[in-house]
């Protein structure tokens, strides 16, 4: 079984970095589950299964936190202490707040249009500063800026939605 005191890090075989490999994640994540997975317990004992599926619950956890560059970075700060995403501090900068909401107001604007092209581009654009937003994070964890990465964490989080939003009204106009 596994060793529930490990971070999602040590769990998966990974430096404790914004950036790594995302193929090992998943090599790493196959090669957990085929070792604990609770269908291979059938027939141990009852503590033994439970263990085999909290095992495996430990380790699906560990993997979807990794694997979205959000919960990642968020893990990571939660790591040193630190909560990005607190509830009552959502505080982003007024530029980047600025821009989104300007951003909201084109999205609107296209799907009340049934404008596709222009939400793909804008889509597009979304991806790209998403993108760019996650290099910064991975920069700034390197850099052990922590401050700066927990208000990149916000504004990743903020991009994300943004793009989930675009790809709703996307799926919307071409039903």
């Amino acid at each position: 079984m596994i060793d529930f005191s490990q971070d999602y890090f040590t769990l998966f075989g990974l430096p404790r970095r914004f950036r790594f490999d995302s193929d090992k994640l998943d090599a790493a994540f196959r090669a957990l589950q085929r070792d604990i997975h609770p269908d291979r317990y059938a027939s141990a004992t009852e503590a033994e299964r439970r263990l085999a599926l909290q095992s495996s619950a430990r380790v699906n956890e560990g993997y979807r936190a990794l694997k979205d560059p959000v919960s990642r970075a968020q893990y990571l700060l939660s790591l040193q202490g630190i909560d990005a995403l607190r509830e009552t501090d959502t505080a982003v900068s007024p530029d980047f707040l600025q821009q989104q909401l300007e951003r909201r107001e084109s999205i609107a604007e296209a799907q009340a249009e049934g404008n596709a092209a222009k939400l793909d581009a804008l889509l597009e654009e979304a991806r790209v500063d998403i993108a760019a937003l996650e290099t910064k994070l991975a920069d700034d964890f390197e850099a052990q800026d922590l401050g700066v990465a927990r208000e990149s964490v916000r504004e990743l989080r903020f991009l994300t939605k943004v793009a989930a939003d675009i790809e709703s009204a996307l799926a919307e106009i071409e039903q």
